[in-house]
Order: structure tokens, then sequence, then C-alpha cells
């Protein structure tokens, strides 16, 4: 009986690290088109005034799971790759459905080894891919759960590869924000199909209504942050 008493934990950890791992999918998913309307656009987004930021502390002192503290970091990879600071930080938000603690991560990526790691919820493939060519070409995915600066780097560079695949026009629906999140959630094949029309499946369109939820919330932060 002794013995049994001691897997208890054990089996504790690993159902609480599937049941997170059971959310929403990271950057680089596969979820496939269907499903019905959309909602309400965010409004147009805002560019605060880029600062630097150092790429492994996170500064402040807010709760432990809010993007917010990360906004000198988005700020200034933002600004290198050429994306929309807001949308760099509402990713984040929309990301921070499960806890992004170093030991975790890892402890999960042993269970599922294609899970994503960092604040950016990014995938092996795509971390590789997104980092050819660019200042941090050198770094691991390995490196993403320890350092948030990098997690943000590849996350704000992967969304300018993804704008560079955007077709010329899409539906009013979306904005190109919009679309650019759907593509970071589900694919650039899929960011592609949505631009001509397709309709996003449940999951993407959850991630959607997430977004539109936290644009708000991430333009706050940025301000907040000076």
């Amino acid at each position: 009986m002794r013995k049994h008493r001691r897997l208890r934990p054990s089996l504790a950890v690993l159902a609480v690290l599937a049941a997170v791992g059971a959310g929403t999918t990271a950057c680089g998913g596969g979820d496939s088109g269907g499903g019905d309307g959309h909602g309400g656009r965010p409004p147009a987004s805002g560019r605060p005034s880029p600062t630097g930021g150092d790429d492994r502390k996170s500064p402040g002192k807010t709760d432990a799971q809010d993007p917010a503290r990360f906004a000198p970091q988005v700020k200034r990879y933002a600004r290198e790759a050429g994306v929309s600071p807001q949308l760099v930080m509402a990713i984040l938000y929309n990301e921070s459905y499960k806890p992004h603690d170093p030991e975790w991560e890892k402890s999960w990526q042993k269970i599922k080894p294609d899970s994503a790691f960092g604040v950016a919820n990014m995938h092996r493939a795509a971390f590789d891919e997104t980092k050819r060519g660019r200042p941090f070409a050198g770094r691991s995915w390995f490196d993403l759960p320890d350092d948030p600066g990098l997690a943000i780097r590849a996350e704000s560079w992967h969304l300018r590869d993804l704008a560079a695949q955007l077709p010329g026009s899409w539906p009013d629906s979306y904005t190109k924000e919009e679309l650019l999140a759907l593509g970071y959630n589900t694919g650039a094949g899929n960011m592609a199909a949505f631009a001509r029309g397709a309709r996003p499946g449940p999951q993407a369109r959850t991630y959607l209504d997430n977004l539109r939820g936290n644009w708000s919330k991430a333009a706050a932060a940025l301000r907040s942050s000076g």
C-alpha cells in the first residue's frame, strides 16, 4: 500500500499536464477549415514607440503568467521584425492558457515530444524554419523555455514570414492581424485558405475570438510599459 501512495502524486501531475496539453494548438498547428461565422473585428492597432529590453529577464513584478511583463521585449522585437507589437502581445495573451514554467515545459516535452516551447508556444519545425538567416540563427529551440526574449523574437519574425505569404486581398471580415494570428495558430496553408474564403474550424474560431478579446488588453499592456 505504501508503494501505491508514493505513485499517486506522479499520476496527478501527469493528469494535469495532459489536461493543459489538450488546450489550444500553438504555432504551426494544423486546424482544418470548416465551421461558421466570425464575430467583431478588433480596432486598428496602434504602434507604440519601441524600446529595448533584456532578452532573459522579465521586467516588473506582475503576475507570473501575465504577458504584460514582456512589453519591452515585444516592442523591441516587433520593431526589429517590422510587425505590429499589439499583435505580438495579443498572441502572447492567447498562448498564456498554460503554465510557462521552464521545468514544467521540459517535463511535458518528454511526455509529448511534438509539444510547443516558450511563452509564444512555438513548435520546433516552425522555430527552425524561422531562424534561418536571422540574428538568432545560432540558437536552439530547446532554449525557448528559459529565454522569453528569444521566444518573442522568434514569434515576431515568424509573423513577418507569414505576412509575406498573405495574398493581395481577403474578406472584409478579417484584418491583416487576424489572418496572421490564424496563420500563427494553424499554419500558413490554412491562413491562405481563410484569406480565400474558407471558414475556420472550431479551434481556429476559438483562437480568433480569444485574439479579439485580448486585443485591447494587449494595447493596454504596451501603453503601461512606457
